[in-house]
């Protein structure tokens, strides 16, 4: 399975998403590949976010602190088997850079949940903790029923 996170600016919640997906489907030996990207152009280049890397550190998520803002490509379509948008703003941004989903490989990241609703943005609510579980619960079950948790959780 290969999935790309998506968010406004890729320093926050998708990157978040995409490093407690890599953790949790190394814990529970599943092959997955996974990525995030911002559907704007507004942070390229920059790192992730301090609170959302101390969030990570704080659960026992390991992340690249390499790890760069970019943005969603058209081509990303074709490399990954799900794209998986945080709230509808993102949904909505990301169809001017792949208008077409014939394949119904774009979702909403709370949908596998069963929850309709966003995943809460922490650059403006400050709750990293909130946000941090959300994605958990999310990716928990994006990769299954049998799916462990990282023990810090």
């Amino acid at each position: 399975m290969r999935v790309l996170f998506v968010c406004h600016g890729n320093i926050c919640r998708s990157p978040m998403a995409e490093f407690i997906f890599k953790a949790l489907a190394g814990i529970n030996g599943v092959q997955a590949y996974a990525e995030s990207a911002a559907v704007s152009a507004e942070e390229t280049g920059n790192p992730i976010y301090p609170p959302a890397q101390r969030s990570l550190r704080q659960h026992g998520i390991p992340f690249d602190p390499g790890k760069r803002a970019r943005q969603v490509r058209r081509s990303d379509y074709d490399r990954f088997d799900r794209i998986i948008c945080m709230d509808a703003s993102n949904l909505r941004l990301l169809k001017r850079i792949i208008p077409d989903d014939p394949e119904g490989k774009i979702h909403l990241m709370m949908s596998y949940t069963g929850v309709g609703r966003d995943v809460a943005d922490p650059w403006y609510t400050g709750d990293f903790e909130r946000t941090f579980q959300d994605l958990l619960a999310a990716c928990e079950a994006m990769l299954g029923p049998a799916c462990r948790s990282p023990k810090n959780s």
